[in-house]
């Protein structure tokens, strides 16, 4: 039992502690706090230990689209600075080896420049010969005649291409005459403006491989030489481009009568094949876009005709591309006349034969103002010359006929890739760039061939020199190990044409695509399929300098139209 003194003592204890207690009950009114803001202040400590809400699916997938777009842009960037510099610094190459052989290249196209591009040229001494330094984009040609694309973007000069291989390349800007295949010697000649003291001479090869295309073909029709415009090389759209405003220029010139303007304005695009029909659209596109625009007084006279020889245009697509072209040209207002074959070209009119319904057929006379002509190819002379002293090219009329490793029948070490060789397949771009990365394969292997034959040579004569069984059973495992080698090596086979599909454009920002997929093909067409068709197209061109010119075009001719200044 607690005593009197304890019990006073912890009842003093308790008052005097009882205040503090009484105190920390109390509002903080003597701080400056109300009991408002403590409990707002415990309201946002507990808003801040809460988890944040997670955002809707919409922005997540908004965010990680944005973060992928800057990858790749970031990545396509640094791709382009890599290329670019690549390009502006070359390598140091080997030099000539006089115990090489040495492989004679004609021509800069399609065959010829894929071969280049995967040839290792540090196995051969090459030689490449043609009348022109650079590697044309051909199916963007068409873009040209209007300004759509400058010459300057779809040209490639060879020395970007031959600079950068492992070993020398050596380039002659000279026309090959003449192929003297007993001597094994190409003459070439050098047809520029400025020459030096030689201006013909000849190139001995060990192994030749002609790649000079075809000419345009006219067919024997009188004046169609003198009086079209054709679509090839650089300079045949350069003279499309000038001649459009020429005739431009002179319809509004003063006191012109009215069947002469008619004429003048009267474009005639002879060929229905890809580039026929692309170069219809493309200046139909040039008058709609931008030639009304600031030259109104021709809008009503300006016309565009195809004249196609056989009963419907892109005979290579199917029927219900063909249809579509067809409509759509309707729509443009390009008139497309069908079993129509020219048969005399004057300067100002065509007479063509045109075969009615009913299987009649009568002359017709249409004048024209510009009058383009995109039919056919035609032998060159050097490759005629070549077809005329082999035996085995005879029975030969469209070029020099090849075996399935393209080489030329009835010669040795003479290949033929590109529209001078029959093939079972068109003379399209598409094939000839296929010829000639084949032709680099083979010409590879050729090479290692010979370096393992020449490897097993040396380890025969080792091993009959060995003096103990034991070296004598290594170099016999290593001449079995070049055996297989070998066998790997010659196993190569015979050309073999992948076709991807075919595109054309038909105008009015619309293009046709009949593309091979699987074991079928996907036909279509409209305005996604000529995004298709542009990307590409961008996606062919040879390199990524080509690439950047060709879009930077696009760009500039959507924001200020065509160039309607005559050079």
């Amino acid at each position: 039992m607690a005593t009197p003194s304890v019990m006073s003592s912890l009842s003093r204890r308790s008052l005097s502690t009882r205040p503090h207690a009484l105190r920390s009950a109390r509002p903080l009114r003597s701080s400056g706090f109300s009991q408002q803001s403590v409990q707002r202040t415990a309201r946002r400590s507990y808003a801040d230990a809460a988890p944040a809400p997670k955002p809707k699916k919409g922005f997540r997938f908004l965010r990680w689209a944005w973060r992928l777009t800057l990858l790749s842009g970031l990545g396509l960037t640094g791709y382009v600075a890599y290329s670019v510099y690549e390009l502006r610094h070359p390598i140091e190459q080997i030099g000539p080896d006089p115990t090489k052989k040495t492989l004679v290249i004609l021509g800069t196209g399609w065959g010829s420049v894929s071969l280049l591009k995967k040839l290792d040229t540090e196995n051969y001494n090459v030689v490449v010969i043609s009348p022109r330094n650079y590697f044309l984009f051909t199916p963007l040609l068409p873009s040209c005649t209007t300004g759509l694309v400058e010459h300057r973007s779809i040209m490639e000069p060879i020395r970007n291409i031959t600079r950068q291989k492992n070993a020398y390349v050596k380039f002659y800007e000279a026309e090959a005459t003449k192929i003297d295949y007993e001597k094994r010697v190409v003459y070439i000649s050098d047809d520029s403006e400025i020459k030096g003291d030689i201006s013909k001479t000849e190139v001995p090869f060990d192994m030749l491989v002609v790649g000079v295309g075809a000419e345009n073909a006219t067919f024997g029709i009188k004046g169609v030489k003198e009086h079209s415009c054709f679509l090839k090389e650089v300079g045949d759209a350069q003279k499309i481009r000038t001649r459009i405003m020429d005739c431009v220029e002179t319809a509004i010139f003063k006191d012109q009568t009215e069947d002469e303007i008619k004429r003048l304005l009267h474009m005639v695009v002879v060929g229905g094949g890809p580039t026929g029909v692309e170069f219809a659209g493309e200046i139909q596109d040039f008058f709609e876009e931008d030639l009304k625009k600031w030259v109104p007084e021709i809008k009503e006279n300006f016309k565009v005709t195809l004249v196609e020889a056989l009963p419907n245009v892109l005979p290579m697509f199917s029927k219900q591309l063909i249809d579509y072209t067809e409509s759509t040209f309707k729509e443009e207002a390009i008139t497309i006349r069908t079993k129509t074959m020219v048969k005399n070209v004057t300067d100002k009119y065509i007479e063509a034969e045109v075969t009615k319904p009913d299987g009649t057929k009568e002359l017709e006379t249409i004048p024209y103002g510009l009058l383009v002509w995109a039919t056919g190819n035609a032998v060159r002379p050097v490759v005629r010359d070549l077809m005329s002293q082999l035996p085995a090219q005879k029975n030969s009329r469209r070029g020099l006929a090849v075996n399935e490793y393209l080489v030329v029948n009835g010669a040795e070490n003479v290949w033929a890739v590109g529209d001078c060789a029959i093939t079972n397949y068109a003379p399209t771009a598409q094939v000839a760039g296929q010829e000639g990365a084949f032709l680099a394969r083979l010409f590879n292997t050729m090479a290692k061939t010979e370096a393992i034959e020449d490897d097993l040579k040396r380890l025969s004569e080792s091993q009959a020199q060995a003096k103990s069984p034991e070296e004598r059973n290594q170099i016999f495992d290593e001449i079995r190990e070049r055996q297989k080698q070998l066998r790997r090596t010659k196993q190569i086979g015979p050309f073999q044409y992948s076709h991807q599909g075919s595109l054309a454009y038909i105008g009015k920002e619309r293009a046709v695509a009949d593309i091979s997929w699987l074991s079928g093909n996907i036909a279509s067409g409209g305005t996604m399929t000529y995004l298709f068709w542009r990307s590409a197209y961008l996606s062919m061109c040879f390199s990524t300098r080509n690439r950047v010119l060709v879009a930077v075009d696009w760009i500039k001719a959507k924001m200020f139209g065509r160039d309607v200044s005559r050079e």
